[in-house]
């Protein structure tokens, strides 16, 4: 049982990377007490909704949406686009992977994303868009 929810849309713009982390960051900071996890989850946050920036909509403007779900003892946490998809779900995750080499992209966003949280999972679908789903166990 979720004792709190939010739910947050905006344009998939470079620009609102540090809104959406401070948002979360500052929505969590009700349960999530120690200054650590906060910095985790904005790590985290900021690594999804920036793949979600580059990779998503092909040099086009979408929507991006969090959703963030807190628990007494965890936190969770969607980024979900409507792109075009990611096509190797298993090859994106590997470090130092990344499908825009032309960007000079570093190609390390999951692997980060993995580092600072319990679990991560992604569902992606072609032309249909991609869900990261992040958990943060978190003790009071």
């Amino acid at each position: 049982m979720y004792i709190n929810e939010m739910n947050l849309t905006f344009d998939s713009l470079s620009e609102n990377e540090s809104f959406a982390r401070l948002a979360v960051a500052s929505f969590c900071s009700n349960v999530v007490k120690d200054i650590e996890s906060i910095s985790d989850i904005k790590t985290a946050v900021s690594e999804a909704v920036t793949n979600a920036v580059v990779h998503a909509y092909d040099k086009k403007i979408g929507k991006i949406t969090i959703n963030c779900f807190l628990k007494e003892d965890e936190v969770k946490i969607e980024i979900i686009d409507n792109g075009i998809g990611i096509e190797d779900i298993d090859r994106a995750k590997e470090p130092f992977y990344t499908s825009k080499p032309d960007m000079e992209r570093s190609g390390m966003g999951f692997t980060v994303m993995e580092g600072f949280v319990d679990k991560m999972i992604v569902e992606s679908y072609k032309d249909k868009g991609t869900r990261v789903t992040l958990i943060k166990n978190i003790s009071r």
